[in-house]
């Protein structure tokens, strides 16, 4: 039902499969699972079908190894007429040691549409509950603010190799 369910999260163990050669999950295995999750979370809430607009502040802070349980955390902080900003943690727990870090983190702006090849959709309202909501929901309109100088600058540079 849309506009009940602000998060998801995903567990796994990640698998060599996952790894580069150095023996740690590459990052573009954790961009693929920080996008999944963010992904369900958007669908979640919105009920619609989602794209990723943006990726800002990705953060590559501790890494990952085979066999961490890999929890990827999606949870909307702020939501317009139809996008949904969402924070997005991954976090690495190595199970022998009982040991748990923070691996990856950014945020996602995701847009509903109201069919795959559509137009956008309107979304369920959210606001935050408490004082770190209220943070974070800052936080997003600080980042749409900076994500509208770029667009201006992407303009103005395609306008200049034209």
């Amino acid at each position: 039902m849309p506009g009940q369910q602000h998060e998801v999260t995903f567990r796994f163990l990640a698998q060599p499969t996952d790894v580069n050669f150095g023996g740690k999950v590459h990052g573009g295995m954790a961009m693929k699972w920080i996008d999944q999750a963010g992904y369900a979370c958007a669908v979640a809430w919105s009920g619609a079908y989602c794209v990723t607009v943006s990726v800002s502040g990705i953060q590559f802070v501790a890494p990952i190894l085979i066999g961490d349980l890999v929890t990827v955390r999606a949870r909307l902080i702020h939501t317009g007429t139809s996008s949904m900003h969402l924070a997005v943690d991954v976090l690495a727990n190595d199970l022998r040691r009982d040991e748990r870090r923070l691996a990856t983190s950014c945020v996602m702006v995701f847009v509903a549409l109201d069919s795959p090849d559509g137009k956008p959709t309107p979304v369920p309202h959210w606001e935050p509950r408490d004082a770190a909501e209220r943070r974070l929901q800052a936080q997003a309109r600080r980042l749409l603010e900076a994500s509208k100088d770029m667009e201006q600058l992407v303009r103005l540079n395609a306008t200049s190799t034209d």
